[in-house]
């Protein structure tokens, strides 16, 4: 009689009985490739780099390693990221394999207390979880040190340099020990992103599930070419058509604050994502969307890597990314975890050349879609919304001195003193 052998699933792959129990009870049972391929390279304790498209579980990829090795070498791990939503989404997938065992984490990032995080950096945590800029603070009012760092893990390591990080990362790299275990994640790696990380790794292993820049396989995408003026016409259009959740990106947090309010007054509930709002704010907006309170998320780049919400219908570029490598992240947010998906960009006529930088990219061409009959859109779509004040918060003031409100009476007796 023939038998189909079973899949082993994440037995066999090194990792602990007691995490394996964990990984079970959490529904992680079919390791993704860059997981199958990745965890029994890093649980030998080498270094490497690992190449795969956003959304096939590089978390887990690393993080199972992670914590595997922190408990044979009782060191600690760090495990660097450029964008705060990205360092909250780490720290819940590690909790979630973690928690049973009583590991600790702690997160450092901007936006949040800094008094906070001093008072969990005293708990001795297994597990950092940082942005560069912030964990150099720390580092500055020498409220941390990193000489027991074993284990350190660079996410998204080519969006942080291409964010400025380089002068942080060289600094964080510097403070932790030369003895130590470095992996480097990515889903598109640069050769200076290469070369940068062959210098401070000692023979990595290069692990690439998918060559840079490819997307996504079903993940279905067009291009609209369109006028500038007409954009929010096609977007209301698109919006009407795809009725489940939908991602915009915007190229900057203003365009992403007007493009948001122009949704609302087409009747959609939407919100925005950008670095000037606050933590809290970012938070509230991100699990609005993963709720469904709100149908349509505008963001900009910065969550093209931190959104991990499942079942995005839709993505729309309303802005082309200024990188080419952009483009791979951003729809990378649709289609996750082998569901199907689909991307549309706008691109403006004089943009024709950042298509084809696209198209080189991901060796394969973009199909341009004709552009449909645009609807006349109401008033609301292009009125600002109303100014909001916040009577909670107390009166403006001058010198650090707040001052009592003025009376008509005495208003009148300045004046009558100014005409003296």
């Amino acid at each position: 009689m023939n038998t189909t052998p079973l899949d082993p699933g994440f037995y066999g792959l090194g990792i602990a009985p007691k995490l394996l129990n964990i990984l079970d009870r959490s529904n992680f049972r079919v390791p993704t490739p860059i997981q199958h391929q990745s965890i029994p390279i890093a649980l030998e304790g080498k270094d490497m780099i690992g190449i795969a498209q956003t959304g096939t579980g590089k978390t887990l990829a690393f993080g199972i390693p992670l914590i595997q090795r922190l408990a044979i070498t009782k060191k600690r791990g760090l495990v660097l990221l450029p964008t705060r939503e990205l360092a909250l989404q780490v720290e819940e997938t590690l909790q979630k394999i973690g928690r049973g065992i009583g590991l600790r984490t702690t997160i450092l990032i901007g936006g949040a207390s800094m008094d906070r995080q001093i008072r969990d950096l005293k708990q001795h945590p297994h597990i950092l979880i940082a942005t560069p800029g912030r964990l150099i603070d720390h580092l500055e009012q020498r409220t941390l040190h990193l000489r027991d760092v074993g284990v350190l893990v660079l996410d998204e390591a080519d969006r942080m340099l291409d964010m400025g990080f380089a002068p942080q990362i060289k600094r964080i790299l510097e403070a932790v020990p030369r003895e130590r275990q470095t992996m480097l994640f990515s889903a598109t790696m640069p050769s200076e992103i290469v070369k940068i990380a062959n210098s401070h790794m000692k023979l990595p292993v290069r692990v690439e599930i998918a060559r840079a820049g490819t997307t996504a396989d079903k993940v279905t995408q067009e291009v609209f070419m369109v006028k500038k003026e007409d954009k929010l016409a096609l977007l209301s259009k698109l919006l009407s058509e795809h009725r489940g959740t939908v991602l915009v990106f915007s190229r900057t947090k203003h365009g992403a604050k007007r493009i948001a309010r122009s949704i609302r007054g087409m009747g959609h509930t939407a919100d925005e994502l950008h670095s000037n709002r606050s933590l809290a704010q970012r938070k509230a907006a991100l699990e609005g969307f993963k709720i469904g309170r709100y149908r349509v998320l505008v963001a900009t780049d910065i969550a093209a890597r931190g959104i991990d919400v499942k079942g995005i219908e839709c993505v729309i570029n309303y802005d082309l990314p200024d990188q080419a490598e952009d483009y791979v992240h951003r729809i990378g947010r649709t289609g996750r975890a082998g569901k199907t998906g689909h991307a549309i960009s706008f691109a403006t006529p004089d943009q024709r050349r950042d298509v084809k930088d696209i198209e080189r990219l991901i060796r394969a061409d973009l199909p341009v879609s004709k552009l449909p009959e645009l609807p006349t859109l109401s008033p609301a779509v292009h009125a600002p919304e109303p100014r909001r004040f916040d009577h909670s918060r107390p009166p403006r003031h001058s010198y650090g001195r707040p001052h009592a409100p003025r009376s008509h009476s005495s208003e009148r007796q300045r004046f009558r003193r100014r005409r003296r």
